[in-house]
C-alpha cells in the first residue's frame, strides 16, 4: 500500500488550519487517515507547527512520501534533514512568546487601580480642575479690600415715556353693593 504524508484541512472558510496525516495515496484529502502526527496553523504569527518527530521519522523510514507542503514543513522543524542524514536537523522553527497568565494579568491591573487618586472621579469636568488647582495653587499676593460702594452695581434713576400709539383706557367704574341695593330700592 502507498501512503502518503499530507495536509488534511480543517477550520472555517478564512480561518483554516491543518492535520498533518498519514493516509493511504488513493483516499481523498479529507478522507480516512491511518495517523496524525502533527498539527499546522498558519493563520498565526509565528505559525504553529507541531510534529511529533518519533513518528515521522518512523513513517519516511517505512516509504511513506510526504506532499511538496509537508515536506517544507519538515524542513523547517528539522525532521527531513534528519531523515536524509543533512546537516542542519535543529530547523529554523520560530516559536512565540509564551503568553502571561491571566492572573498575572489581573494583579497587575489591580496593583495599578491601587497607585489612583483615592478623592473623586478620574476625570474631573472644568469647574472642578478649576477649583483644584485654586486649592493647589492659593494666590500668594494680598489684594486691598475694596470700599462696599465700589462692588454694588450702580443703577440709574430713568424715566421712560409710553409710545404716542398707545392709547390709554380710563378705568372701569365700580359700584359699591350700597348703591346697587338703593338703586335697587327705588
Amino acid at each position: 500500500m502507498a501512503t502518503k504524508i499530507r495536509l488534511m484541512r480543517m477550520g472555517k472558510i478564512r480561518t483554516p488550519f491543518f492535520r498533518i496525516v498519514v493516509t493511504d495515496a488513493r483516499k481523498a484529502r479529507n478522507g480516512l487517515s491511518i495517523e496524525e502526527i502533527g498539527r499546522y496553523v498558519p493563520g498565526q504569527e509565528p505559525s504553529l507547527i507541531q510534529v511529533n518527530s518519533e513518528r515521522a521519522l518512523y513513517w519516511l523510514g517505512v516509504g511513506a512520501q510526504p506532499s511538496a507542503a509537508v515536506e517544507a514543513l519538515l524542513k523547517v522543524t528539522g525532521d527531513w534533514q534528519k531523515h536524509k542524514g543533512l546537516p542542519g536537523t535543529e530547523g529554523t522553527l520560530r516559536v512565540a512568546a509564551p503568553k502571561p497568565a491571566k492572573s498575572v494579568a489581573y494583579e497587575a491591573a489591580v496593583k495599578q487601580a491601587m497607585d489612583e487618586p483615592k478623592e473623586g472621579a478620574t476625570t474631573l469636568k472644568k469647574k472642578a480642575q478649576d477649583k483644584l488647582a485654586a486649592k493647589a495653587n492659593p494666590v500668594s499676593e494680598v489684594s486691598e479690600p475694596e470700599s462696599p460702594a465700589a462692588s454694588e452695581p450702580v443703577v440709574e434713576d430713568v424715566a421712560v415715556e409710553a409710545p404716542a400709539d398707545v392709547v390709554e383706557t380710563p378705568e372701569a367704574v365700580v359700584e359699591t353693593p350700597a348703591e346697587t341695593t338703593e338703586a335697587a330700592a327705588e
